[in-house]
């Protein structure tokens, strides 16, 4: 029986998924620190890509994408009160104005989700969509993360 690479693929992302759960419930911020990890190895690939140091690959532009969106779709939940504490970088703003970063969350997941085809589709499309979405992390970055 062959064993087919998108039925690996979904066990090692269900898998993935189910300890990131885990982790999240016991320790957001390592769980937050992984996922900004992740972010920012698929923001260097795609930054190959727009600076032409790396060829076009729709592939990895999904799946870059389609890990922003899971970030966005998970990250405000790893923020509780008391998370603010310890090795992390989460600048206080989190919390006394929460309003703001979530909406700041809620920006990035419309603007990967907005830009998704159009940054699959060829180089052009990436970066322009690398443009916008990249502009949304950086102004997050200011805002609600604490320079080293």
């Amino acid at each position: 029986m062959k064993f087919n690479a998108a039925i690996a693929g979904a066990i090692i992302a269900a898998g993935t998924f189910a300890a990131t759960a885990v982790i999240a419930q016991q320790d957001p911020i390592a769980a937050r620190k992984a996922l900004m990890k992740l972010n920012n190895d698929h923001a260097r690939t795609m930054t190959g890509m727009v600076r032409g140091t790396a060829p076009f690959d729709a592939k990895q532009v999904k799946a870059a994408f389609d890990q922003w969106a899971d970030t966005a779709s998970k990250f405000g939940a790893l923020f509780p009160d008391g998370s603010q504490q310890g090795d992390t970088r989460a600048a206080p703003a989190i919390w006394t104005e929460r309003a703001k970063f979530d909406a700041a969350i809620a920006k990035f997941g419309k603007d990967v989700a907005d830009n998704s085809a159009k940054a699959t589709g060829d180089l052009e499309g990436l970066k322009a969509a690398m443009s916008v979405v990249g502009q949304n992390c950086g102004s997050c970055h200011e805002t609600f993360r604490v320079s080293r």
